[in-house]
C-alpha cells in the first residue's frame, strides 16, 4: 500500500460536515415529495428546460441564436485540503453547463463559512481553488454571496450559453441508443475511505484528478445530432441519473456491470465496506425501479448507487455514432470513457447484468 496522505494543515474540513460533496444531496424519494407541489407554476414559452424532468440546469431562450443556461451547486467539504475543496466544488457546479451542451460564460460564488472556527487563510484557499477552476474554464467569478454558517459550504451559480437547437437534455433518448459514461465511478467510495483514514496518496490523487476534471466534451457533443440525451452523474449515482433519462424518455435501460469503468482500487475499498450512507439512501429512493441479475451483489449495487461528486457525463446516442462520441471524449483527455449499456422500448426501469 502506498504512503498515507500527508497532513497539510491541522484543521480537518470534513470534520465540520455531516456529509461531503454530492453525498449531501437530499435523498431522491424525499426530494420528489418536496418538489411535488412546485410543478404547477406558470412557465413562459422561452423556458426551454425547467424542473419537469429533473434536468441538470434551466435553459431560457434569449433569441434565435442563444439560450441561457443557469444552474447552481454547492456542498460541504469532501476533502480536508481547502484548495482542493474549492476546486472540486467549482468543477462540479460548472459541469451542469457542459451537461446541457453549453459553454460557461460566468459564475457567482456561494460561500457559507463558520468564521469563528476557520482561519481567514483557509477560507481564502477555498476561494482560490474555485477561482483556479473558473480560470481554467475561461470564465470570471463576477460576484456572489457570503454568510456565516455552522458548516463550511462552497459552490457556484454557473451561467452558460448554447444554441437553442443544440440544447441536450436528459429526456431525448431513443430506443436503440447506447449509453456512454465519460468518467469512472467511485468518488463516494474514495471519500468514505478518506474520512476513515484508509485512503492512500495514490487514491487521493486519483480522486482529485477525477473530481477536478471539467466535463468539456459536452460542448462538442451538443453539435452531434446523433447524441439524443445528455446528463452528468452526481449525487444520485449512475442508477439514479440513468433512471431520470429513462423517465424523461419513457424507456428501459440495460447496464453491463463489467463494462462500467471504476477508479483504481475502488472495488477493493467498496468490498471492504467503505461506502457512503448516501448510497443506501439512493437505493431506498429508487431501488424498486431497478432489476439486478443474480450475479450482482451488494458491492456492485453500492458502486452503481455511489454518489459522484463532479462525476462524468452520461450520453445516450445512436449506436452507429458510439465511436464518434468516444473519439470526442478521448480527444479531450477522457481515456476511460466507455459504452456501459443501451436503451430499449419498455417500462421505465433499469436492468443490470
Amino acid at each position: 500500500m502506498n504512503s498515507p496522505i500527508p497532513a497539510i494543515n491541522p484543521i480537518r474540513l470534513t470534520s465540520f460536515s455531516h456529509g461531503g460533496g454530492c453525498g449531501c444531496k437530499i435523498a431522491p424519494g424525499l426530494l420528489s415529495e418536496i418538489l411535488r407541489g412546485s410543478r404547477g407554476l406558470p412557465v413562459p414559452k422561452e423556458l426551454l428546460v425547467g424542473i419537469e424532468t429533473s434536468d441538470d440546469a434551466a435553459v431560457y431562450r434569449l433569441n434565435d441564436e442563444q439560450a441561457l443556461i443557469a444552474t447552481t451547486d454547492f456542498f460541504m467539504p469532501i476533502v480536508d485540503d481547502p484548495f482542493d475543496f474549492g476546486c472540486i466544488a467549482a468543477t462540479n457546479a460548472i459541469s451542469d453547463v457542459y451537461a446541457m451542451g453549453g459553454t460557461p460564460i460566468m459564475a457567482l460564488a456561494l460561500v457559507g463559512m463558520p468564521i469563528d472556527k476557520l482561519p481567514v487563510e483557509i477560507i481564502g484557499r477555498i476561494l482560490e481553488g474555485g477561482e483556479s477552476v473558473c480560470a481554467a474554464a475561461g470564465i470570471p467569478i463576477a460576484g456572489g454571496h457570503t454568510i456565516d454558517s455552522v458548516e463550511p459550504i462552497y459552490g457556484l451559480v454557473a451561467l452558460g450559453l448554447v444554441h437553442p437547437d443544440q440544447v441536450k437534455t436528459n429526456a431525448g433518448a431513443k430506443a436503440g441508443d447506447v449509453l456512454i459514461l465519460g468518467k469512472p465511478l467511485g468518488v463516494g467510495v474514495l471519500s468514505a475511505a478518506l474520512k476513515k483514514g484508509a485512503l492512500d496518496a495514490a487514491g487521493y490523487a486519483a480522486m482529485i484528478a477525477s473530481t477536478t476534471k471539467l466535463n468539456t466534451p459536452g460542448r462538442k457533443l451538443a453539435r452531434l445530432a446523433a447524441v439524443h440525451a445528455l446528463t452528468d452523474i452526481t449525487g444520485f449515482g449512475l442508477l439514479g441519473h440513468l433512471l431520470e433519462v429513462c423517465r424523461g424518455s419513457g424507456l428501459t435501460a440495460r447496464v453491463d456491470m463489467d463494462s462500467v469503468p471504476l477508479l483504481a482500487d475502488v472495488a477493493r475499498l467498496a468490498g471492504a465496506g467503505y461506502i457512503t450512507g448516501a448510497s443506501a439512501r439512493n437505493w431506498m429512493g429508487y431501488g424498486g425501479e431497478v432489476d439486478l441479475a443474480a450475479g450482482i451483489g451488494e458491492m456492485q449495487r453500492a458502486l452503481l448507487t455511489d454518489p459522484q461528486t463532479s462525476g462524468g457525463l452520461l450520453v445516450a446516442c445512436a449506436a452507429d455514432a458510439a465511436n464518434e462520441v468516444l473519439d470526442v471524449f478521448r480527444s479531450e483527455g477522457f481515456a476511460d470513457a466507455a459504452v456501459v449499456g443501451r436503451l430499449e422500448a419498455g417500462p421505465v426501469r433499469v436492468a443490470v447484468a
